[in-house]
């Protein structure tokens, strides 16, 4: 109700219930949000209102606010920090020599720009407009709030060992301060070796090197473990370096993006300064250009082969961190007018660009050490854990200086781990205190989770560094992010497009984007296109490689072969992941009324308090919401001395 003076009665429920958090209006038990959307559905008239008089109760608790970055450098850096890994390093060189040279650049990108840049869109818009992580933001859909799930799962088993990866750089780089290198043929336990060829440590007929040795027997101890069944006792130094792994993300993580934010300025530009070094340094040494051509040679007929595009598809996920949460939880704490596009593109160029550059800094050095040994590149060339463990030490233990080099190069790797591991930490802890926030409200409380999740996953990666560890870190590696990621944004990319309509979430980002110019409008017509239709698509090409591959080819470490139950334990992790979907669909429509389609439909409606905007955007207007504008009917005592002098709104 109104007066004449068309401001609200001072006894109206309107001023009596009105509170404002996080830009809502809560009206006699009604939530409005200030962006025009109402809810569909209401509560139930709240006691208080039922009389004239307003009551003294003192209004709910407003909710605990999110942080926000501290800038949008801030932002951008940990994005970067965080696509910008391992993968880039020891995955894309490999990938591209062995799949045609500078041939392979041409899939890479388009499938860059058809499904890794539009589902890297999709993750940024979404966390930014719901400004909650992976498992709330589907209060646009609750029928895909599996999706979330799944993102946590997977989320879960790729810090369980990538943290591990970090524990080997550890490892190394504690080595790398003797000198000689321990793995060089200057230390006195390797002249022997170095010496005589004929040497008895060989695996499969093959003299094994020093740096395979320290590896295999000083770091791993994989040659005191029959495989999978047989993974032995934990080996202490190993232990003792992903202890001290997790202790480093626990430091980093515990003010949450106010404490990673900070560090990421140097964690994600380091490893750039590094990669410039390598470059400047392998140019200068005999024998680079044959590890340059050998790394960008084309051969143009492998562009007929469909493992070249799986494998172009597969590094643009495993590189961008597509599907598993980290992108999505860090938006949400984006302001809400942040340019999600403008990101969105410097982020993809700048780690595809990245990728591309590192194959010179790692094949310059490969093509001296070819040259240095008189064998063909392709002999020293690996991927993996073989490329940053064995042949890249390697080749560094040739060089002038080399303890100054490997000190530079695994530092360098452990940057680039510690970012990628802030933001899948960051897609877990978001998804926990989203779902329960009265961790978030009291600093304590959140510390301690911190610290108990880490823990647990340091107890959880032990099994990772026993003597047989490393047969369990490949099946984790091998079936984490297989079909199951494939599976999760598959579903994320039909159920944006189709359940909760292209169409309004493209509106959705126009309405981020305050001054949105011209061309983001023009780019949003090609995202659209893909979303409905190149991205499902070229999932579903995917995903078929994946299955057909699964089944066609055993999976091995070098030359043991994976049992049965172990590939089968593998699959169970893929499927543990992507049946969350299904899991909790039949959840959401066993909640709601009606017949199956009523229920479906009802599933798949925004909640009311999806289209919560973040109250402090820079920028953003605060804007005043008739409280008489609620579309829901509500239930008020009125008496004699409500229609005096008042009139009411039509």
């Amino acid at each position: 109700m109104r007066d004449k003076s068309g401001e609200a009665a001072p006894g109206s429920p309107a001023v009596v219930g009105a509170v404002s958090a996080q830009n809502l209006v809560h009206l006699n038990g009604h939530i409005v949000t200030q962006n025009g959307h109402s809810p569909s559905t209401t509560r139930e008239l709240d006691p208080q209102f039922e009389s004239q008089v307003p009551s003294p109760e003192p209004s709910p608790p407003l909710a605990v606010p999110r942080e926000q970055w501290g800038g949008r450098y801030e932002f951008l850096l940990s994005c970067i920090g965080y696509c910008v890994g391992l993968g880039n390093v020891w995955r894309f060189p490999y990938l591209c020599y062995r799949n045609g040279g500078g041939v392979f650049l041409i899939p890479y990108f388009i499938m860059l720009f058809v499904t890794g840049v539009p589902l890297f869109l999709m993750e940024l818009s979404l966390g930014q407009y719901g400004a909650a992580g992976p498992i709330t933001v589907w209060k646009c859909c609750p029928l895909l709030k599996g999706i979330g799930i799944g993102m946590l799962c997977v989320s879960i088993l790729v810090c369980l060992y990538y943290n591990v990866i970090i524990a080997w750089t550890f490892y190394y780089l504690g080595s790398s301060f003797q000198s000689p290198l321990p793995w060089s043929c200057d230390a006195l336990a390797n002249a022997a070796l170095c010496g005589n060829n004929t040497s008895g440590n060989s695996s499969g007929g093959r003299v094994l090197s020093p740096t395979e040795i320290f590896w295999n027997e000083r770091v791993l101890g994989v040659v005191h473990s029959e495989g999978l069944h047989d993974p032995g006792p934990v080996r202490w130094p190993l232990a003792l370096c992903l202890l001290a792994a997790w202790f480093i993300i626990f430091l980093c993580m515990l003010k949450g993006i106010r404490s990673s934010g900070k560090v990421v300025y140097v964690t994600a530009t380091f490893p750039y300064f590094v990669l410039i070094v390598l470059v400047i340094r392998g140019a200068t040494l005999e024998g680079s250009l044959q590890g340059i051509a050998f790394y960008l040679t084309p051969d143009w007929g492998r562009l007929a082969n469909a493992q070249v595009w799986n494998d172009a598809a597969s590094q643009i996920f495993y590189s961008l961190g597509i599907g598993v949460g980290g992108l999505l939880s860090m938006a949400s704490y984006n302001k809400f007018d942040n340019n999600v596009i403008r990101d969105t593109l410097i982020i993809t160029t700048g780690n595809c660009c990245t990728s591309f550059f590192a194959g010179f800094a790692i094949f310059s050095i490969l093509g001296h050490m070819a040259w240095r040994k008189g064998v063909p590149v392709g002999k020293v060339a690996d991927t993996g854990p073989g490329l940053a463990f064995v042949a890249y030490p390697e080749a560094l233990a040739l060089l002038p200086g080399s303890v100054f080099w490997s000190i530079l190069f695994f530092l360098m790797l452990f940057m680039l781990g510690v970012d990628t591991l802030f933001g899948n930490m960051e897609g877990i802890t978001t998804a926990v205190l989203d779902e329960f926030p009265h961790l978030r409200a009291k600093p304590l409380h959140k510390s301690l989770f911190l610290g108990t999740l880490c823990f647990c996953f340091y107890l959880m990666g032990l099994l990772l560094v026993t003597d047989g560890g490393i047969y369990w870190f490949t099946l984790i590696d091998s079936f984490s992010t297989s079909f199951g990621l494939i599976i999760i944004t598959l579903f994320m990319c039909i159920g944006i497009s189709f359940f909760y309509g292209v169409n309004q979430f493209c509106q959705d980002i126009i309405d981020m984007i305050c001054h949105c110019p011209p061309w983001c409008t023009k780019v949003l017509l090609y995202f659209k296109a893909c979303w409905v239709f190149f991205t499902p698509f070229l999932l579903l090409f995917i995903l078929t490689y994946i299955f057909l591959e699964m089944y066609n080819t055993s999976l091995r470490y070098g030359s043991y072969v994976y049992p049965r139950w172990g590939k089968a334990l593998g699959v169970c992790m893929g499927a543990t992941c992507s049946l969350q979907i299904l899991i909790w669909a039949i959840v959401a429509i066993s909640k709601e009324t009606g017949t199956l389609k009523d229920r479906f439909q009802k599933s798949i409606r925004p909640l009311n308090s999806w289209r919560v905007n973040n109250s402090t955007s820079a920028g953003q207007e605060e804007q005043r919401v008739d409280a008489e504008r609620v579309e829901a009917p509500f239930t008020v005592t009125l008496t004699d001395m409500d229609f005096m002098a008042m009139t009411w709104e039509a």
